[in-house]
């Protein structure tokens, strides 16, 4: 309508100039070609002119705004269709429907660009709406069990089956102390990952780092009688804050205890790698099948179902790891051949 109005206003406006100043610029021709006003049959000729301009233009006019809006519907259906298939899609993506996706509508790179981000954006909220799912029923299913304990032994009490003794005591304290270090662990998680988490970053050399992380999990290694070995062959160091990567080396110590038998070893490797600084913890334990190692940081996954959850940990360790890697600029991964030949998690950090 907005085009159809502008092309009959530029048409009328061109009508009114052509029968204004048209006869006069005729007029002045001929009498440059010698035919004046007492010439016999010049006013014929002019009037001649104006007729057939006054006719001729506004059909010449006329058939150029139908052409012109004939163009501009076509590619105004294109766009409008093109529109109403985005405005539907984000319409279903409001609705919860994260597989909806809309095809490029052919009207050029823009629109291509407008295409392939509204897809990544659908797919990406569909990532996001899943994880937090799995998070929410992981959740639950991780505060089941020690609050069905605390449940059970109130009610034991009330009844007069138990007594607050101190095994009573001991179990409702680890069960509040699984709850609290959940709460703590997930806090962790989402400080890091919103980037919110205070890094007090300092020179720090990788052999104090090494020797402080397996001092603190000396006595742990002990009791199970698996042995504890540390192997650094650089002293280029690094920025790092000594407090957050001691959590790191100690989540994949203790990760790397609850995976290795009895009798087994695990060692801490340092090395320097071209621009970066790499930890490496290696044990020779249960092992990782290769299905699960693209998921062993997601939080609360476990590569085996069946594993009780007092052995277990809290299933957000390796997650609260890689986030803290992360923030410091590194990165992590894991590898492993395959179960029963042992898992390797490597920690690499830029040089200062």
């Amino acid at each position: 309508m907005a085009q159809a109005l502008v092309l009959v206003a530029m048409a009328l406006t061109a009508w009114l100039v052509a029968s204004a100043v048209g006869p006069g610029i005729f007029h002045d021709h001929l009498v440059q070609a010698g035919v004046g006003h007492g010439a016999a049959g010049s006013g014929h000729i002019e009037q001649a002119f104006t007729s057939s301009m006054l006719l001729a233009l506004p059909v010449a006019l006329l058939t150029a705004i139908a052409l012109a809006l004939a163009v501009t519907w076509y590619f105004s259906r294109r766009l409008q269709r093109s529109i109403a298939r985005v405005v539907d899609s984000a319409a279903e993506v409001a609705a919860g429907d994260y597989s909806s996706r809309i095809s490029s509508p052919g009207l050029g790179s823009e629109f291509d660009r407008l295409a392939g981000t509204f897809n990544a954006l659908a797919e990406r909220l569909g990532a996001v709406e899943s994880t937090r799912r799995r998070m929410l029923a992981d959740l639950a299913h991780e505060m089941r069990t020690p609050l069905a304990t605390l449940n059970a032994h109130f009610e034991a009490l009330e009844d007069g089956v138990r007594e607050l003794d101190e095994d009573t005591f001991a179990v409702l304290r680890s069960s509040t102390g699984r709850l609290e270090r959940l709460a703590q662990d997930i806090g962790a998680v989402s400080r890091a990952e919103e980037g919110s988490l205070e890094i007090h970053r300092e020179l720090t050399g990788p052999r104090q780092l090494v020797e402080a992380a397996c001092r603190a999990a000396a006595d742990r290694y002990h009791d199970k009688g698996v042995t504890l070995r540390g192997d650094v062959s650089t002293d280029l160091p690094v920025l790092v804050d000594p407090a957050r990567m001691g959590q790191v080396l100690g989540n994949l110590l203790d990760n790397a205890l609850r995976h290795t038998p009895q009798g087994g070893s695990v060692t801490v490797f340092c090395r320097n790698l071209e621009r970066w600084v790499e930890f490496e913890v290696r044990d020779t334990g249960e092992g990782i099948a290769p299905e699960h190692l693209d998921h062993i940081f997601d939080r609360f996954y476990r590569a085996d179902p069946a594993r009780s959850r007092p052995r277990g940990g809290s299933g957000i360790g390796l997650t609260i790891t890689k986030a803290l890697v992360e923030a410091h600029g590194g990165g992590i991964f894991a590898r492993s051949a395959g179960p029963g030949q042992g898992a390797a998690f490597t920690v690499r950090l830029p040089l200062s």
